[in-house]
């Protein structure tokens, strides 16, 4: 993790070497928020996500923000993640880790990192019985109603620029490996020769880098965003 390892890292090593108690898990959770905002978790030197990226650490998400990933507080407490795919916590960070953010090898229990980000996630998870969250994915991508382009806009401001950046232009991407929307769409018939252009934009947004589509993308499950936003999107982007 380069700039973090040295300071921060060194700062919980010393912590958890010496007498414990309640400085202990302290010193750890700022390390884990530390970890979770910052992108060089993953040593891949093409990742430009964060945990952060993705996940709030509120009840609510803040007002002109759509994630593609549930809200993470409380998420120490729930039983399940993933849609009930992921059974134990580590797990379900590294299913992110690994494919999202190029993690080459998974976190393991005994690596400081996967310390602090639990005890991070504990910080924000005071509801001991919080419930599992559901995640959808559509298996069988359909075409969708067009919407109102004015929802549209709305929709990419809140879901897709931060990553893609402004329309056109790409101005704030978050890395130059994310598609200039909706330009990219000129080299579908070549990549994908048959298939109607707003066919492949909805296959991205659902099913995002699985489903032999590529790209790094997260996948949306119908919780996130809904076939009505996904539809004035499209109309937005001219689809």
């Amino acid at each position: 993790m380069r700039g973090l390892r040295g300071g921060v890292a060194a700062l919980l090593m010393g912590v958890l070497a010496g007498c414990g108690g309640e400085a202990e898990p302290r010193a750890a959770a700022d390390f884990g928020e530390a970890l979770f905002q910052d992108a060089r978790l993953s040593e891949s030197t093409f990742n430009r996500f964060s945990c952060a990226t993705c996940h709030v650490t509120t009840p609510e998400a803040p007002a002109g923000r759509i994630d593609s990933g549930h809200s993470l507080y409380n998420v120490a407490a729930r039983p399940g993640w993933w849609g009930g795919y992921e059974t134990h916590l580590l797990d379900a960070v590294n299913f992110c880790y690994v494919n999202f953010m190029r993690g080459v090898t998974k976190l393991e229990a005994e690596d400081p990192r996967s310390r602090a980000l639990y005890e991070y996630l504990s910080r924000i998870s005071p509801d001991a019985q919080a419930p599992p969250l559901p995640f959808t994915v559509v298996k069988d991508i359909q075409d969708v109603p067009r919407g109102d382009i004015a929802r549209g806009e709305a929709v990419y401001r809140a879901a897709c620029q931060n990553c893609h950046g402004a329309t056109h232009t790409g101005e704030g991407r978050l890395t130059e490996l994310a598609s200039l929307l909706p330009e990219v769409t000129q080299d579908y018939d070549r990549l994908f020769p048959g298939i109607p252009h707003a066919q492949v934009v909805i296959e991205k947004v659902r099913h995002g880098q699985f489903f032999g589509v590529g790209g790094n993308m997260p996948p949306y499950g119908t919780e996130a965003l809904s076939d009505a936003d996904l539809g004035a999107l499209l109309t937005y982007l001219g689809l």
